[in-house]
C-alpha cells in the first residue's frame, strides 16, 4: 500500500561551464541518481531527486576540460532550484582562475541574483572562487581546495576561509573542498532532506566515508600555490633550514630584518595565520614527510621537527591531521612493490 507521507524533494542545478571537470559536475547528478534508485527499491515514491545542468548565458552545450562536448543543458537557471552548484574547473594556477572569474560576468551575476532572491548556493573545489567573485561570501565562512587557500585569501580577503575543512556551511552557502568532496556535499543534502539512513546507504554504494570532516590529512604545504612576495620567500628559505631549532617569533623577525608587528601583519595577510601557527604547520609537514618516507622512530622525528616533548607533538599532530602519527604512517607510508 502506498505511503501517505509527503514526497521528499530535492532539486539541484549544476552551473554548466566551459572547462569544467566532468567528475565535479557528474558527481552531483550521479550521487542523486544512486540515492533515488536506493529509495525507489526500499520505499517507492518516497523521494524525488532531480539534478540537471543549467546555463547562465543561454548555452545548450559546453566543452568540458577534457574536450568532450556536453549537450542537453538547460539554457537558463530556474528559480525553483533548491540549490545552484558551481563545479570545479581545470586550470593552470591562481592567475588562470582569476582570469576565468573576470570572464564569467553572466555566471557571477546570476549567482548573485539567485542568492539575493533567497536561493541557496554551493561550490566544489575552485568553484568557490566564482561565488566569492559575486561578493555574497564577504564576511562569511567558506572553504576551497587546500592547495588554493593562499591564492584565495589574497584575492578575497573579506571571506573567512576555513582551508582545512571538507565542507563549510554559512547560512545559504555551502562550499566543499576538492575532488571527492562533491560526494560529501550531496550526501549531506540527501541526509537532510530524506534522512541519514538513505545518505549512509548511498555513501556505502559510493565507497565514501561519511564521517570524514577535514582535508587536513591530504594537505602538502609544498604544493600550496602562493602569490610571491620577497618577505615570504625569505621566511620560507629560513624556516626550511631552521625548523629543527627552537625559533621564536622575535628571533624570526630579527633574522628577516623586520619588526614583530610587521611580520605578524604579513603572515596574517599572506598565510591567514600567525607566524607561530605557520611554524607549527611546517613542522607537521616535515613530520608527515618523515612518517611517509623513513623508518625513524617518532621520538627521532619529533627532534628533527624542533620539538622536545613527543607527547605534546603527538597531540599537535592529531589536531592538525585528524590522525595519530602511527595511523598516518600506516595510511600514507611509501610501500615497497
Amino acid at each position: 500500500m502506498p505511503s501517505s507521507s509527503p514526497v521528499k524533494r530535492l532539486k539541484l542545478g549544476v552551473l554548466a561551464l566551459d572547462g569544467m571537470l566532468l567528475s565535479s559536475a557528474a558527481g552531483v547528478i550521479d550521487t542523486l541518481l544512486i540515492a533515488q534508485r536506493i529509495a525507489d527499491i526500499r520505499a517507492p515514491g518516497s523521494v524525488q531527486f532531480e539534478g540537471e545542468l543549467v546555463s547562465a548565458r543561454g548555452q545548450r552545450e559546453v566543452r568540458a576540460a577534457n574536450g568532450v562536448g556536453i549537450s542537453g543543458i538547460r539554457p537558463d537557471v530556474p528559480d525553483d532550484l533548491d540549490l545552484l552548484v558551481v563545479p570545479g574547473l581545470m586550470h593552470s594556477g591562481a592567475h588562470d582562475l582569476y582570469s576565468h572569474a573576470e570572464r564569467s560576468a553572466p555566471e557571477v551575476e546570476r549567482l548573485r541574483a539567485f542568492h539575493d532572491a533567497g536561493g541557496a548556493l554551493a561550490s566544489i573545489c575552485c568553484g568557490t572562487f566564482l561565488i566569492a567573485e559575486s561578493g555574497v561570501l564577504d564576511g562569511r565562512r567558506a572553504t576551497t581546495s587546500w592547495w588554493l587557500s593562499a591564492a584565495f585569501r589574497c584575492r578575497y580577503p573579506k571571506v573567512q576561509l576555513v582551508a582545512d575543512a571538507m565542507l563549510v556551511e554559512d547560512e545559504r552557502i555551502m562550499t566543499a573542498g576538492g575532488g571527492t568532496a562533491v560526494t560529501d556535499l550531496v550526501l549531506r543534502l540527501i541526509g537532510r532532506v530524506a534522512g541519514e539512513e538513505l545518505a549512509t546507504q548511498t555513501a556505502r554504494i559510493r565507497l565514501v566515508d561519511p564521517e570524514r570532516q577535514s582535508q587536513a590529512p591530504f594537505v602538502s604545504e609544498a604544493m600550496i600555490e602562493r602569490p610571491r612576495h620577497s618577505l615570504s620567500e625569505k621566511a620560507e628559505h629560513l624556516l626550511r633550514d631552521a625548523l629543527h631549532q627552537d625559533l621564536s617569533v622575535a628571533e624570526l623577525a630579527e633574522r628577516l630584518g623586520t619588526s614583530e608587528r610587521s611580520l605578524l601583519r604579513h603572515f596574517r595577510q599572506h598565510y591567514g595565520e600567525t607566524p607561530l601557527a605557520n611554524i607549527q604547520r611546517r613542522r607537521i609537514e616535515r613530520a608527515k614527510a618523515l612518517l611517509e618516507s623513513t623508518h625513524l622512530s617518532f621520538d627521532e622525528i619529533v627532534e628533527r621537527c624542533g620539538y622536545r616533548d613527543p607527547s605534546s607533538f603527538r597531540k599537535l599532530f592529531k589536531r592538525a591531521t585528524a590522525l595519530t602519527p602511527a595511523d598516518y604512517r600506516e595510511k600514507y607510508r611509501l610501500r615497497a612493490h
